[in-house]
């Protein structure tokens, strides 16, 4: 592979029903995704290729598929299966770092967000 080169998609936000509380899967709520790809990106820049580099929109629909699908009680879940389904759509990525924020957590306190954030290699075993 060539350098370390990233596509980041920031701040995606979805409406998901996760959480471990009953009324968090009952009534959902905001939650802010970050994911940043690691592939070798340098053939797509060299003949300018979209075949050869990933198509941010159909990330972008694969996480809110995975954020606004069935309810997961946790972040750690949410992110893993956003990174297994990156995976499993886009063979050129080989490396995936997910954050999964949520901003109304139930949290007896003030905070900007709770959140997650995982890194995975194709491949790797859990």
């Amino acid at each position: 592979m060539g350098g370390v080169d990233e596509i980041r998609l920031t701040e995606m936000v979805f409406y998901g029903r996760h959480g471990v509380f009953p009324e968090e899967q009952r009534l959902g709520q905001r939650f802010v995704v970050n994911v940043t790809l690691r592939l070798n990106l340098q053939p797509a820049g060299e003949r300018d290729d979209l075949t050869l580099s990933v198509d941010y929109g159909a990330v972008y629909e694969t996480v809110r598929t995975v954020v606004e699908g069935p309810p997961r009680q946790l972040l750690e879940a949410v992110a893993e299966e956003v990174s297994q389904s990156i995976f499993a759509a886009f063979p050129t990525v080989q490396e995936v770092a997910v954050e999964v924020q949520k901003p109304s957590a139930p949290i007896p306190g003030v905070l900007l967000h709770a959140s997650v954030r995982t890194e995975r290699k194709r491949g790797q075993a859990g």
